[in-house]
């Protein structure tokens, strides 16, 4: 009898683990009747920056509008130069375009895959560059040298949005991420750490001032209901969406545990394979949005798994700014991206997901060692 695959990631294994809470929220929504907003998305809002050790959460329809939107709050907007990576998700590009800014891309660090400070460095030294923002992406679920790129941008004068997207929970020095910047912005994709059954985001921070700013801009630039003060967006976080990422908030340390139980598991399984591990640095907590290692003959790898009913995933085959919507038009800091190009070639991301039993990541390191072993 064929054993069934493990995917790489199993968001319905997240709502089953918790269908009775997730489909009691919803009915109560469902029977209050309001779904934009109300005290549903407020409550959710309170419970986020409180977990976070934050000011406020703003909720948003998706993590790219919370980046956008966060953006616009620092008044970010045509033509100002923002900082940020090439080896991310499209939508921390997309999301610096929207807000009619450009993005200028800087090389990642060769362990962690996050913003090298010293390119960063580099890049806002340049008195022609004009970078007024930088966008940190804390990826895979580890945390980017945020002190020192909050340091490292407010002495040049630029403000620091914290793409946390990936990172619910990690931390420096026991300080979860998000509460580093000016602004960070969630994403509660599906797949995600902390994930919604659709689109849904957050942007949090610690100025009132740029919670009222994020507030207004994020309904049409309203104020006051139906007149605009300023020409906003509409990102609103709905109440369903606010209502099963509460259920699931509740849940969110023990289900992050549970990720780094299977990142320690990977790690001492496949010592020895011939294979680039990821690793915590002193001081951080990841929490392993991705189990993310480094593999000569990547696809070969890949192919060989999938033969044995193993998932793995590439996150992200094509820089930004090789992808075709980009390239050759997309500014590259000093020093260029080498490292970034090289990465694309051999990331592979092993199947993690809390719902995983010890018997499945047992059998994910046999394949592994199997094939490479």
């Amino acid at each position: 009898m064929t054993r069934p695959g493990i995917p790489q990631a199993d968001p319905r294994a997240g709502y089953l683990a918790q269908k009775a809470e997730i489909d009691a929220a919803v009915a109560r929504v469902l029977n209050r009747g309001g779904y934009i907003l109300g005290p549903e998305v407020a409550a959710f809002e309170a419970d986020l920056a409180g977990w976070l050790g934050v000011e406020f959460a703003v909720g948003a329809a998706s993590g790219t509008d919370a980046l956008a939107l966060g953006l616009r709050a620092l008044g970010i907007g045509p033509g100002d130069a923002v900082a940020t990576v090439s080896h991310t998700a499209t939508a921390t590009v997309a999301a610096i375009e929207l807000a009619g800014a450009r993005p200028v891309l800087v090389d990642v660090e060769q362990t962690s895959f996050n913003m090298d400070p010293v390119a960063l460095e580099r890049l806002l030294a340049d008195p022609s560059a004009h970078v007024r923002a930088v966008v940190p992406v804390h990826l895979y679920g580890r945390p980017a040298r945020i002190a020192e790129i909050v340091d490292l941008a407010h002495r040049h004068g630029a403000r620091v949005l914290e793409d946390a997207a990936q990172a619910h929970g990690a931390a420096v020095a026991g300080r979860k991420v998000g509460g580093f910047g000016d602004l960070a912005a969630f994403s509660f994709y599906p797949t995600k750490n902390l994930g919604a059954l659709g689109d849904a985001g957050a942007l949090v921070g610690h100025d009132p001032g740029l919670e009222a700013a994020a507030r207004s801009l994020g309904q049409y630039g309203w104020r006051r209901r139906f007149v605009a003060e300023a020409a906003g967006m509409n990102t609103r976080l709905d109440a369903l969406q606010a209502a099963i990422l509460r259920v699931k908030l509740g849940r969110l340390d023990e289900a992050n545990e549970r990720r780094r139980a299977i990142a320690e598991a990977y790690s001492r399984g496949l010592r020895g394979c011939n294979l680039v591990l990821p690793s915590e640095r002193p001081g951080e907590t990841c929490v392993w949005h991705q189990y993310v290692l480094r593999a000569a003959d990547r696809d070969g790898l890949a192919r060989a798994l999938a033969d044995r009913g193993i998932g793995t995933a590439v996150h992200y085959p094509v820089p930004v700014h090789l992808q075709l919507a980009y390239a050759g038009r997309i500014a590259i800091g000093p020093g260029g991206l080498a490292i970034t190009e090289q990465l694309a070639a051999e990331i592979l991301s092993l199947p993690i997901y809390p719902e995983m039993s010890d018997v499945d990541v047992e059998r994910v390191i046999a394949a592994v060692r199997e094939v490479r072993g």
